[in-house]
């Protein structure tokens, strides 16, 4: 069984604040496996390596990761349908690392559930930016200790659901609440504030990043995939987080102040 099943939360995170994150290198080239082992390590990460697919299965048995660093290229695996089988049991964070040169290959990677990609060969720093984006987008969206009384405009309710700005709270329609990562919440919280208008991803990008992206990051579209996952009936066809090819998302239930 994979990494779900080892006394995570919901969304797949395992650390403690006071314990380092912990990675997992899943990638066949030794070489690889020692630098990035000796780096995240200096850089203060706990790490674990696994050559092949089925070593990974063997790794997570053994404890929860927070990330892995998942290669493509694996010999006894495809690295896309490993992926995929991640994401279906797993929030774990996954970023793809692939030699190849086909943007497909990434842009499907994304889809299945990865939540960022890098190319070979990588600059460090940059993977290390990427894994700290990552982790930090996977945290749990905690309530407020002390909320401030919810004014009207900060409780929306679309299709059954309320959305509480102030206490970073979502309610299902049947009472459950919800757990979202502070990356889910806050891209959310966006595209029901401006229900019914299509939104750029370079306009998510900068509402829920800053700064902090690059232009072919297509982050934005992994952190979708997870949000359709948890509020739609049916996540491959969704009714209100609806793609605009070429542009972005809009989000198009009716949303209205709670009363």
């Amino acid at each position: 069984m994979l990494v779900a099943e080892h006394g995570q939360s919901a969304n797949g995170m395992s650390h403690h604040p006071a314990h380092p994150a912990h990675i997992l290198v899943v990638d066949d080239d030794a070489r690889i496996r020692s630098m990035l082992s000796r780096y995240f390590e200096g850089e203060g990460f706990q790490v674990s390596l696994a050559e092949s697919g089925a070593q990974m299965r063997q790794r997570l048995e053994k404890a929860p990761v927070d990330l892995i660093l998942l290669d493509l290229g694996l010999p006894d695996t495809d690295g896309l349908a490993l992926a995929r089988d991640i994401r279906a049991r797993s929030e774990v964070g996954i970023i793809i690392m692939t030699g190849r040169s086909d943007d497909v290959d990434r842009i499907v990677g994304l889809e299945v559930g990865a939540d960022d990609y890098v190319s070979k060969p990588f600059n460090l720093r940059e993977l290390l930016a990427r894994v700290r984006s990552v982790l930090r987008r996977l945290q749990p969206a905690v309530p407020t200790q002390e909320p401030k009384l919810p004014v009207a405009e900060e409780v929306i309710c679309f299709d059954g659901w309320i959305l509480d700005r102030n206490r970073r709270l979502l309610t299902s329609p049947d009472g459950r609440e919800i757990s979202l990562t502070t990356g889910e919440f806050d891209l959310l919280s966006i595209l029901v504030g401006h229900a019914g208008r299509v939104l750029t991803r370079d306009y998510l990008m900068d509402r829920t990043r800053g700064r902090s992206w690059q232009v072919f990051d297509r982050s934005i579209d992994a952190q979708v995939s997870r949000l359709r996952r948890k509020i739609e009936g049916d996540a491959q066809n969704p009714r209100m987080l609806k793609s605009v090819r070429g542009v972005g998302y809009i989000f198009t239930a009716k949303v209205t102040p709670s009363v």
